[in-house]
């Protein structure tokens, strides 16, 4: 279930650049918090660091101001310019943070870029519109003993196929009633959860998590709300199987937050020393 249509591609770029109006100090940290937590580490410094998509920059920014040398690439010229953006507000003039366009599925730009000691790619490959071949190509790209961090949305049986149309018909409004459906469906399974769970006797299983959902990484959860609901291409795996997949690849599993529902599995995993590509 992909398209390939950049008409019906979520403007992830336009979402990132209204992100970037509510950014400030404390988003910043808490993507710091949480890189540190997910990499089990305290400083990025004299490593390198590979952003694939991304995005609105504050996770490159956040590497950097951890001490990594970073490299940071998006498909869409306007999550470029958003990263851009943060680097001339935070880290002008900053040699050890470059930033320019690319695409996760072209293997020969990511082939020139070398190898890192950490290759982080949250919430992207599964929007390429060829997740495999993304991950495939984010893996050629991980040093010896290096770690590669990932965040791929769970597979969660027909549901995900669901969600999907969600999407897909979420792309097909007018943009001047694409969030309102977007808090539409955000309310609306909230309502079902409620209805279900209060046949249980139990309505507040149902309302809270939606009543204390906090936005990790810093983000927004407005904004959080639009990619979830919005975002194509989607693909989806279950954590079973990227976990195969990566150790067939020679990737241990080192550290990893696994999904339950339509989130995403956040794994972190160390590329084995002295493996032949």
């Amino acid at each position: 279930m992909t398209i390939s249509d950049d008409e019906k591609r979520f403007s992830f770029g336009a979402n990132w650049a209204r992100f970037l109006s509510v950014l400030d100090e404390e988003k910043i940290r808490e993507s710091e918090r949480s890189l540190c937590e997910m990499l089990n580490v305290e400083t990025l410094s004299g490593r390198s660091f590979l952003d694939i998509g991304s995005g609105s920059g504050l996770s490159s920014l956040a590497a950097r101001r951890l001490g990594a040398k970073v490299h940071s690439f998006d498909y869409d010229p306007k999550s470029v310019a958003c990263t851009a953006e943060l680097r001339r507000r935070y880290r002008p003039d900053d040699v050890d943070w470059s930033v320019e366009q690319g695409s996760a599925l072209d293997a020969a730009y990511l082939q020139s870029l070398g190898r890192f000691d950490i290759v982080y790619s949250w919430g992207v490959l599964h929007h390429t519109g060829a997740m495999w071949l993304s991950i495939e190509n984010a893996i050629g790209r991980v040093a010896d003993g290096g770690q590669l961090f990932v965040a791929i949305y769970n597979d969660v049986g027909w549901w995900s196929r669901v969600w999907w149309l969600i999407k897909h018909a979420y792309n097909k409004f007018p943009r001047g009633l694409r969030s309102i459906y977007a808090f539409s469906v955000w309310y609306g399974i909230i309502t079902l959860n409620i209805v279900k769970h209060t046949v249980l006797l139990s309505p507040m299983r149902a309302i809270r998590p939606f009543m204390e959902y906090k936005p990790r990484r810093g983000m927004s959860k407005k904004y959080d709300i639009l990619d979830w609901v919005g975002g194509l291409p989607y693909e989806f795996a279950s954590h079973d199987v990227l976990v195969a997949y990566f150790k067939s690849r020679h990737f241990d599993l080192i550290n990893s937050n696994p999904s339950h529902g339509h989130g995403c599995h956040e794994l972190v995993l160390r590329k084995q020393k002295a493996i032949d590509d």
